[in-house]
C-alpha cells in the first residue's frame, strides 16, 4: 500500500531533516511513526502526502508514484495534520460536502456517513455553525470526519488524538481498527505511547532523520519486560 525508498529531505543545503528512510506498509496494517520532537516525523508525513517535495528518494502510494503520479496517488489517501488547519469562515456541513465533492461521494453515501460520523464525534448539531466558532477539539473532529467520508485505502493521520476528548479518541481508535479489518491501511504518527503500544502492528521509531527500529511491538520487546516507553527513551537518548 505504502513504499518508500530512501527519502531524504535537506534544508539549507546541508541538515538532513529526514536522512535514506526506507518503509513499505501493507494492507490492512495499523503502522505506528514514533520520534522525539524534531525527529522528521511530520516532515515525512509532508512528503507522503505530496506537501513538500523530497530532496531525493522514492514514495509510491496503492502502485502510484507521488511525484509523477499525483493525483491518482492522492486519490487513494486522506490525511488529518497535527495542526487543525481549515477554511474557518465557511460552516462546517460546507467544508464537508467540499471534501466529498473533492473525491466524488454520491450525495445519499454522503449523508449517509456525514451524520454517522458527525454524531459518533458529537458535532453534528454544530455543522450548521461557522468553523469560526469551533474548540480546536470540534475543528480536529470536522478534519477527522471529512478524511473518513471517502473510505480511502490510506488513512494518514499526525498526532491525531491531539485536542480530542476521551470518548472521541476511543471512537477514533475503534474507526481505525475497523479500516484495517475491511483491508484498509492506517499510518499515524503519535507521542502518546500508550496508545501506539496497545494499538499498532507495526512500529517505526524515527530520531534525527533517521530510522532506527521497524518491527511489532514483540519483536522489539524481545528478551525484554521493559515498557514501549523506556525502549523508545534508551533507543533515542544518545542519538
Amino acid at each position: 500500500m505504502l513504499k518508500i525508498k530512501g527519502l531524504t529531505k535537506v534544508y539549507d543545503r546541508q541538515k538532513k531533516a529526514v536522512d535514506q528512510l526506507s518503509l513499505e506498509i501493507e494492507k490492512g496494517e495499523i503502522f505506528g511513526f514514533i520520534g522525539p520532537n524534531g525527529a522528521g516525523k511530520t516532515t515525512t508525513i509532508r512528503m507522503i502526502t505530496g506537501i513538500l517535495n523530497p530532496s531525493a528518494g522514492e514514495i509510491t502510494i496503492n502502485g502510484h508514484d507521488i511525484s509523477k503520479e499525483p493525483i491518482a496517488a492522492k486519490k487513494s489517501f486522506t490525511y488529518v495534520p497535527d495542526h487543525p488547519m481549515i477554511f474557518n469562515a465557511i460552516k462546517g456541513i460546507d467544508y464537508l460536502n467540499f471534501i466529498a465533492d473533492m473525491y466524488e461521494v454520491s450525495v445519499a453515501e454522503r449523508q449517509e456517513k456525514i451524520e454517522k460520523y458527525t454524531r459518533d464525534f458529537e458535532i453534528y448539531d454544530d455543522l450548521t455553525q461557522s468553523i469560526n466558532s469551533y474548540s480546536h477539539g470540534m475543528k480536529q473532529k470536522l478534519l477527522i470526519t471529512g478524511a473518513l467520508l471517502p473510505e480511502p485505502r490510506l488513512f494518514i493521520l499526525d498526532e491525531p488524538l491531539g485536542g480530542l476528548d476521551p470518548r472521541s479518541a476511543k471512537t477514533l481508535k475503534n474507526i481505525m481498527r475497523e479500516h484495517c479489518r475491511q483491508g484498509g491501511t492506517v499510518f499515524f504518527s503519535s507521542h502518546i505511547l500508550e496508545v501506539v503500544e496497545n494499538l499498532c502492528d507495526r512500529i517505526g521509531i524515527i530520531n534525527q532523520g533517521q530510522l532506527i527500529t521497524c518491527d511489532t511491538l514483540a519483536r522489539i520487546k524481545e528478551n525484554s519486560t521493559s515498557t514501549l516507553e523506556d525502549i523508545f527513551l534508551e533507543l533515542t537518548e544518545h542519538e
